[in-house]
């Protein structure tokens, strides 16, 4: 193909997911000239599964990206049909916020930002390549026969890079909704080194609001007051969520139907996701559980359509319905979309540096499900911070890494591009050694910073935090220097609570600190009720106060991790002059180069002794500068 020079970009973002939108609104915020293409632009935004931002552990995910001075959560404030604090009854290290999204608002939203960024161009176009000289990018290329020089490139290909979309006994190469697929850009990227490997996931089916039963269901509303992303807004709750169930008869259904599943035909070859299986996939892995739960949620105010969350199939469509036809509450469902499962290519993250660089290609990037992830917050979080790394890149200046203690973000990029994944990754609280530290209530505080220093955080939302960080110093500090005095209403509350009566008075931050005892009896206490504090102060002074133990015994283990996390690998290090090191940590070493020992120690097939035999080598090479080891 012949093709003509376009204008000269710093950074071109191929896909206009949610990874893409973090990535090309970090670049261009950050002063690069940023080109953002996208096969079609009347699905920038696109929520193609779960009308819905945050849940578990991706709640944390989205108050990080807030904190980082990414799009995600304002987004999600703006587009909200109910908000709900999931595990509230548990600690609030694992408390996550999801919210229900109008999917069309939130893509409209998302659109209208992107249009109105300066230094930001969004482009219908299909990338069919990236070019490269002298082993480095120099830009891409589109179908239209165009060529946009770029000193670097973000590839945030979704689930259509070269999509395949199987309904029972059907398939044909298309993206997510039957969007168009993007077939010729893995052949540029083998061409050029990649890595690639074949992932699917899947969706539900949508039906129509008018056709269901809801008298059948148990009606799920958010809760009172709901909580926004990184906000002390009020907002309101504006449509419900309802639950089923299926049965027995479904499964009858599905059991006599799964050799129709592209799932266990052979058809579909991609590794799915673990977390979020296919309602085939359930009743093969539980085959002893009578019943699974079914989440209806609608996905717009201005729309009639429902989504069956807990549905995902590849089944054909007449076994779809007929299956769906026997839960309650859907005996009469009208279908508007029937399920499908979808594979695409990706690469294997662990070509990549944690600034989602590609080791071997300078000024490549991957984010998103291109890096073998899932869902949009995973996306989003990695879409940040591939463009601020691009951007930094491109000015010479030096990477923004961010360490597994500092949150969940830095945890994922950690796992996926050093332990590797051979399913779609998804984050969850229990990923963390460190999650007592990585609430939500102090994201900000965690990673204010970095974002700031990116150029991300604006003046007036860096004093608002300054506030707010004060607020909640001089708050502690109150409770923690004031004491109750014996009363009525201390011993009542004692009592209440089982504890036996006090000889005297008590400090009022160690009255909080026993479990039971909660911020608001301790305002209740003192007579004059809570303290005119935003409620985000108020979580953090009661959780900081409450676990301070906690937090303490944390925090030491992160000063003793961070001595390994520091301790950084000369890049020119022969690990096969390493003697005493096994061959298969020498290989992997060799092969990942990881920046520092930290990251030497979770590289799988590297042992603890191995650490030490290179923490000697390491030794005696910084005493000879040069030279064998």
């Amino acid at each position: 193909m012949r093709f003509y020079q376009a204008e000269q970009l710093d950074i071109a973002v191929v896909g206009a997911g949610h990874a893409g939108i973090e990535a090309a609104l970090a670049a261009a915020r950050t002063g690069c000239r940023t080109a953002l293409f996208t096969l079609t632009l009347d699905l920038v935004a696109n929520m193609p599964c779960n009308p819905s931002i945050g849940g578990t552990g991706k709640g944390h995910l989205v108050f990080e990206i807030d904190a980082l001075g990414g799009e995600m959560g304002r987004a999600a404030n703006r587009s909200m049909l109910q908000s709900r604090m999931l595990n509230a009854s548990k600690g609030p290290a694992v408390h996550s916020l999801r919210m229900q999204e109008d999917r069309a608002a939130y893509r409209k939203y998302m659109k209208d930002v992107l249009e109105k960024t300066e230094n930001l161009s969004l482009i219908q176009a299909e990338v069919i390549g990236v070019r490269t000289e002298n082993g480095r990018v120099c830009g891409v290329e589109t179908a239209f026969g165009g060529f946009y020089p770029a000193k670097a490139v973000i590839l945030c290909t979704g689930t259509s890079l070269k999509g395949k979309i199987f309904v029972g006994e059907a398939n044909y190469e298309a993206g997510p909704d039957n969007t168009v697929s993007a077939n010729r850009l893995s052949d540029s990227l083998r061409d050029a080194g990649v890595k690639l490997v074949r992932f699917k996931t899947g969706t539900p089916p949508r039906v129509h609001a008018d056709s269901l039963d809801y008298d059948k269901m148990e009606r799920q509303d958010g809760d009172e007051d709901p909580v926004l992303f990184g906000s002390d807004e009020k907002s309101v709750n504006r449509l419900p969520c309802y639950i089923t169930y299926t049965n027995q008869e479904t499964h009858r259904i599905i059991r006599e139907n799964m050799e129709r599943s592209p799932l266990y035909s052979g058809d579909i070859v991609g590794t799915g996701p673990r977390y979020c299986p296919s309602i085939e996939t359930k009743i093969v892995r539980f085959p002893d559980k009578e019943r699974h739960q079914i989440f209806v949620e609608p996905m717009g105010l201005d729309t009639k359509e429902v989504y069956l969350q807990g549905l995902s199939s590849s089944l054909p469509e007449e076994v779809q319905k007929e299956f769906v036809h026997t839960i309650p509450g859907l005996e009469h469902a009208v279908f508007m979309r029937t399920a499908y499962a979808i594979e695409y290519d990706c690469c294997d993250p662990t070509q990549l540096d944690q600034t989602l660089a590609f080791r071997k290609i300078p000024g490549l990037y991957g984010a998103g499900q291109f890096n073998g992830t899932s869902g949009y917050e995973e996306a989003a979080a990695q879409g940040l911070v591939a463009g601020v790394n691009a951007s930094l890149f491109v000015r010479g200046k030096e990477p923004m890494v961010l360490p597994r203690s500092s949150g969940y973000v830095g945890t994922l990029i950690d796992d996926i591009t050093v332990k590797g994944t051979d399913e779609p990754y998804r984050v969850m609280t229990s990923r963390s050694e460190y999650r007592l530290l990585l609430r939500q209530d102090n994201a900000k505080k965690r990673l204010i910073e970095y974002g700031r220093a990116a150029g991300l955080v604006t003046d007036d939302a860096y004093e608002a935090f300054l506030e707010e960080e004060r607020m909640v110093e001089d708050e502690k500090e109150r409770l923690s220097s004031e004491r109750f005095h014996h009363s009525d209403k201390l011993e009542q509350l004692l009592e209440d609570r089982g504890y036996p009566k006090l000889a005297g008075g008590i400090q009022k931050a160690e009255l909080l600190r026993r479990p039971g005892i909660s911020l608001a009896d301790l305002y209740e206490l003192e007579g004059a009720g809570a303290p005119k504090l935003p409620p985000s102060v108020l979580r953090r002074v009661e959780n900081e106060i409450k676990y301070e133990g906690y937090i303490r015994r944390q925090l030491e283990d992160v000063e003793k991790s961070a001595k390994l996390e520091e301790k950084r690998i000369p890049e020119d290090l022969d690990y096969n002059a390493i003697l005493g090191m096994r061959l298969e940590a020498r290989q992997k070493l060799s092969e990942r180069r990881p920046a520092t020992v930290g990251i030497a120690s979770r590289v799988p097939g590297v042992s603890p002794a191995d650490i030490s035999v290179l923490l000697v080598a390491l030794a005696q090479y910084g005493n000879e500068r040069k030279g064998d080891i």
